[in-house]
């Protein structure tokens, strides 16, 4: 079997796939970010053999949230859980498995899941990004992850939206879109959201969709901004790279229809005219399991 594995700032998972790499058993666990990274090393230990049972792991692959060497499996850092600074993952868990490994981003994982079997299966290149607690993104052409050169990879989160500094995870991560809910609600104490996240102090947007099925005019005014402004940072991304189809996925990509269709339609707004009509913006369609199956391609690979 092939083992996959998805090291998030607040999940766990660990699945094993067949010569197809279908998931055909799976682990998952929530992540006590007061422990460490050394207490997910220590759930990877005890999940393994419950997940392998008598099966052997021919090479594996592995989601890192977090920049990543992905060339020697070394990882740089986490920005959510203490204990991940230049360790050698790799070694690691080739030591843990005794089956080769392969360490990527995560945004460059999901992209590869995406790009294989899910919204861009068929579609060259795939541009993909996951609206979460950050934003990050993924470049697939003729289906490999694009890295450039060390240690550039597709960061549309740091993509500048003004010469001040603001930048796009700073107008469409999770984080951003609870603080405007929280901020237009001050000002509106009135409608659906209002109702449905009074009181809150973070994870509002997960209450966004429900407001826009409501009607709610402030939320369609948040979905509109957050929409503009993922769409001019991902015009700089058609631009320079002319991907054939650009897949929104995150937790933020729950929104459904009405976010893909505000970003669809903004996108228009502000690449040329030679390029029109544009690419593709689809939705993610893996959800959660973007990074496995990704991480089931990234042990395959390995193999060659």
């Amino acid at each position: 079997m092939f083992l996959g594995i998805e090291i998030g700032g607040t999940k766990l998972q660990l699945v094993l796939g067949d010569d197809e790499l279908h998931i055909v058993r799976r682990e998952r666990c929530t992540v006590d970010k007061a422990r460490g990274g050394e207490g997910i090393r220590g759930q990877i230990r005890e999940a393994l053999p419950k997940l392998l049972g008598t099966e052997r792991v021919k090479a594996s692959g592995v989601g890192f949230g977090g920049p990543v060497d992905w060339r020697t499996g070394k990882i740089c850092c986490s920005h959510q859980i203490e204990g991940w600074s230049e360790f050698e993952l790799g070694g690691w868990l080739g030591e843990l498995t005794g089956a080769r490994v392969r360490i990527d981003n995560d945004a460059n994982t999901a992209a590869l899941g995406e790009a294989t079997f899910g919204a861009g299966q068929g579609k060259n290149p795939v541009f993909y990004v996951t609206l979460g607690s950050g934003v990050g993104g993924g470049l697939v052409v003729d289906g490999a992850i694009y890295h450039g050169a060390t240690p550039g990879e597709a960061e549309i989160g740091h993509v500048r939206l003004d010469r001040d500094g603001t930048i796009v995870e700073e107008r469409c991560s999770g984080w951003a879109v609870d603080r405007r809910i929280r901020g237009a609600i001050k000002l509106e104490p009135l409608g659906p959201l209002f109702e449905l996240c009074n009181g809150m102090n973070g994870g509002e947007a997960r209450w966004l969709g429900e407001a826009l099925r409501k009607r709610d005019g402030t939320a369609g005014r948040i979905l509109r901004e957050t929409a503009e402004d993922l769409a001019f940072g991902l015009s700089h991304v058609v631009h320079l790279c002319h991907p054939e189809v650009i897949v929104i996925g995150g937790g933020l990509s729950l929104i459904g229809a009405p976010l893909q269709q505000a970003v669809a339609a903004a996108l228009k707004r502000f690449i040329m005219r030679a390029f029109l009509p544009g690419p593709e913006v689809a939705l993610a369609k893996l959800q959660e399991d973007a990074v496995p199956r990704g991480a089931l391609l990234l042990a395959r690979e390995v193999l060659g």
